[in-house]
């Protein structure tokens, strides 16, 4: 079987080893770099050099901008004044505006979609973890992790209009649209700051309860049907699932196939959950009802941001290695890789807007390089375009 590979430019997919299963990515790059090195004579010039599928591996074709893989780099927005990482993003799909927690610039940055420039640069803050924006309200959600804050800002421009306080560490969250909570993770340092979720009421902007969890909780998902939320306990290796309706842990699932979970993404059409793990760095497939570990395969170091693409039943996921993996999930039959697309060094976290069939990662301005946010169509948006 002859499949392609090509160099390490922005947006180019990488080849992934389907039957065998490497301790990490960086072992996978290695094995890359030797076949890389044995066939650099053909490979110069920005050519591409035919690779010999041998032992049984399975290779996934590596697919150009130009070609038809599963995501394809349409821009970056530059955002050449901010500097260091960025952690999660939200979506105003109305006002066609993205926010971006630029943590190492210690403001949240307001962007306008239909011009690609910064309408507002909110700053005063420490480290911007979690967004939400909820539309009906126009309001915007901050978690700051170093002010132990939840921040609430309105307005145009925005302005703080509210905050409770909360542990250090304050991160994701999830909104449940339904009843109006948000759910955010915070704590977990010591004993003075303990590993809690939050359920805040966004109609008055009031602390309903502080959910109990055993360390620092990291990813969050929602399971709006099923009124559930899941919350990854990384240092733990376990999911809380929480209930909306009960405002409690319901249960905890246990994880033995690999640990440090931290992103999470629910598929509700097949009622499954996915987790990005990263010791050793691997995607887990865990049936949604009872926890129970389905399947297993490698994933990018650093997993940070996970998303599930409902129309394509495909999964994606960052982290802070410098990719995109991507996979196609076949409900109860398993998940497959498809793809794994290079971004950057540190490019940890993403969002995943269905409604525009674009994935958003933050690219950050690090040793030199201008930070921004690099733009993905899905093959679902590309054909409609």
């Amino acid at each position: 079987m002859l499949s392609s590979i090509g160099h390490d430019r922005p947006g180019e997919l990488r080849f992934r080893g389907g039957n065998l299963r490497y301790k990490s990515m960086q072992s996978f790059f290695a094995f890359q770099e030797n076949n890389r090195a044995q066939r650099r004579g053909n490979s110069r010039g920005g050519g591409v050099a035919a690779v010999l599928c041998l032992l049984g591996i399975v290779c996934f074709a590596a697919f150009g901008n130009g070609q038809n893989g599963p995501l394809q780099l349409s821009k970056t927005i530059d955002l050449s004044g901010v500097t260091g990482k960025f952690d999660h993003f939200a979506i105003d799909n109305a006002g066609e505006r993205l926010f971006a927690a630029a943590t190492g610039n210690h403001s949240v940055e307001v962007i306008d979609l239909k011009t690609d420039k910064v309408l507002q640069s909110i700053g005063g803050l420490g480290k911007p973890h979690g967004l939400a924006y909820v539309s009906e309200t126009g309001r915007l959600y901050v978690a700051d992790g170093a002010l132990g804050e939840l921040r609430v800002y309105a307005g145009t421009p925005f302005a703080l209009q509210g905050k409770i306080t909360l542990s250090d560490d304050a991160d994701d969250m999830a909104y449940d649209a339904g009843s109006h909570l948000l759910f955010v993770a915070h704590g977990g340092s010591d004993a003075a700051n303990p590993a809690r979720v939050a359920v805040v009421d966004t109609t008055n902007f009031s602390l309903v309860k502080n959910l109990s969890v055993a360390t620092h909780p990291e990813g969050l998902d929602i399971d709006p049907q099923g009124k559930r939320v899941f919350a990854n306990i990384a240092d733990s290796n376990e999911v809380a699932v929480i209930e909306t309706a009960a405002l409690s842990v319901a249960t905890t699932w246990k994880l033995s196939k690999a640990a440090e979970d931290v992103p999470a993404a629910f598929d509700g059409v097949h009622k499954l959950l996915y987790v990005a793990c990263r010791k050793p760095a691997t995607l887990l497939l865990l049936d949604g009802e009872t926890g129970k570990e389905i399947a297993s395969l490698p994933t990018v170091e650093g997993a940070d941001d996970m998303f599930f693409d409902a129309d394509l039943n495909r999964v994606y996921v960052t982290g802070g290695g410098g990719e995109v993996d991507a996979y196609q999930a076949d409900g109860a039959k398993g998940i497959r890789a498809i793809g794994a697309m290079r971004t950057a060094p540190g490019a940890k976290t993403a969002l995943f807007v269905p409604q525009r069939h674009e994935l958003f990662v933050g690219i950050p301005g690090l040793n030199g390089h201008d930070a921004g946010v690099r733009v993905y169509t899905t093959s679902a948006g590309m054909e409609k375009r």
